[in-house]
């Protein structure tokens, strides 16, 4: 009775999500064509220039929606979901704003393309207005998810106690969608009967063969499953179903890459850091005189990294430390309030405009716009030393961008920045890449993105197993 109980409020919360996602663009449609249509009187009737501007409103938003994720509350925070939404509106009223206004160069209206003429602030306006409604709705849509769906009892099941905290911690941050009222060791002998206690079950880094079995007892018993990924999982998740004879395999290739999307993917990057060089220009000029005023120091930090194959190069970036920590010779990782940092430094790091003369490296071929983030020498090292699967992250060209730049943080954990490369190198199309540099913009919305370390990158925690299991432990919350 309670699974019929909570498949109807699930059910019930799906088609009141569903319908206000409707509503909602269909508001971002009427409040841009109503802002827009004051100053242009053809808009508020129906004709061959209203259609035109609507369909591409529409495809537009559609597109938008696969590259963010759209109307995607209950999943995620209420911030991540409302920057991905504004970002996406704004690309869709200027794209849909720039037609209209190369259709307004006619007889009747302008003799010439005007873009920021008076249009222009009612787009403005317009974008004002949705932004508003944007966070109405997600603020309300939260709401609703949650009065439908409680958190979820989770079991946390670990490889050894060591993995508790953190895991805890990063399931912690997300308190409406679950709350751990168990963990217990994957060795455990009453696993099964606290597996069947749970909603979800948690996998942490556990060895293969056991976590295989654990997975084979939640399928049976029909329990939903957050695996932490590993290098196997990681490979296989984006694997072809293949048949050999009668045989089914799963179908992995080594090198992912053709040599036409090998080709698009150099000319596509050449084209876009060659223009946002250019269009950047006058900016960087004025990072440049800050980061001069401020100290008289150098502009450019220059530090060597290594790419594809583990071969070097020197990257390129705005200065945003202190003269004497950029010279270093033992460069260390960013800390929490790090007082190297200078203060144009805090304001470029911020906002990430310290990385835009990457885009010189990306022109001369050293770097792509999308691909692993590019470590330290000291780092790469030292995380080899503890992690040898790291040297996996050096099969593609490192990267401006990428899942390790926008879904992690500075300090993310060297494990789970190699998952998250490789889970972009395993998966890699051209599409994936249009979707992760559209995906970049929303970084800046994330106060904790450029977060350091506490003091320095910790190394990766040795399994240990073979610790004495501890007490069952429960939390509510």
């Amino acid at each position: 009775m309670a699974n019929k109980t909570r498949s109807f409020h699930e059910v019930r919360s799906d088609l009141a999500i569903g319908a206000m996602t409707v509503v909602l663009y269909a508001l971002l449609a009427v409040v841009f064509f109503a802002c827009l249509s004051v100053s242009n009187i053809y808009l508020r009737h129906l004709n061959r220039t209203v259609a035109t501007t609507m369909l591409t409103f529409v495809v537009l938003i559609i597109a938008m929606h696969a590259v963010y994720g759209g109307f995607d509350v209950g999943r995620k925070k209420s911030k991540p979901v409302i920057s991905a939404l504004v970002a996406g509106t704004i690309i869709t009223d200027l794209v849909a704003y720039l037609q209209m206004e190369i259709m307004n160069v006619n007889d009747n209206y302008n003799s010439h393309l005007v873009l920021f003429g008076r249009d222009f602030l009612y787009l403005m306006l317009a974008l004002v207005l949705q932004i508003g409604i944007i966070i109405l709705f997600v603020r309300l849509g939260n709401d609703l998810y949650f009065r439908f769906h409680p958190p979820r009892r989770v079991l946390l099941v670990l490889g050894s106690w060591d993995q508790e905290e953190p895991m805890r911690a990063k399931i912690g941050r997300y308190r409406l969608q679950w709350s751990v009222e168990d963990c217990a060791l994957y060795s455990a002998p009453d696993i099964h009967a606290r597996i069947a206690d749970a909603e979800v079950v948690f996998l942490a880094e556990m060895p293969e063969t056991d976590k295989a079995v654990l997975l084979k007892i939640c399928y049976d018993l029909r329990k939903d499953i957050m695996c932490k990924a590993q290098l196997q999982e990681t490979v296989l998740c984006n694997s072809r179903p293949a048949i050999v004879d009668d045989a089914p395999f799963l179908e992995m290739e080594y090198y992912k890459m053709s040599f036409f999307q090998r080709a698009v993917k150099r000319l596509s990057d050449i084209f876009v850091s060659l223009l946002c060089l250019i269009l950047l220009s006058p900016l960087m000029a004025v990072i440049a005189l800050a980061i001069k005023a401020e100290d008289h120091g150098p502009v450019i930090f220059h530090q060597t990294r290594l790419t594809i194959r583990g071969r070097p190069f020197t990257i390129r970036k705005f200065r945003t430390m202190k003269v004497e920590a950029s010279l270093h010779d033992n460069q260390v990782s960013t800390a929490i309030n790090d007082p190297r940092i200078t203060k144009v430094g805090k304001v470029l790091r911020r906002f990430r405009m310290d990385e835009i003369p990457q885009f010189i490296n990306v022109l001369l071929g050293e770097m792509s716009l999308v691909g692993p983030r590019p470590e330290m020498l000291s780092n790469i090292d030292r995380y080899k030393a503890h992690l040898p699967d790291f040297v996996y992250r050096e099969k593609m060209k490192a990267g401006i961008t990428g899942y390790a730049q926008i879904e992690g943080r500075y300090n993310t954990t060297p494990e789970d920045k190699l998952m998250l490369d490789l889970m972009y190198i395993e998966s890699f199309s051209i599409w994936l890449d249009v979707k992760l540099l559209m995906r970049t913009v929303t970084v800046v919305f994330k106060q904790d993105s450029t977060q350091g370390f506490e003091l320095a990158p910790p190394p990766p925690p040795v399994d240990n197993t073979n610790n004495p299991q501890r007490r069952r432990r429960s939390e509510s919350r």
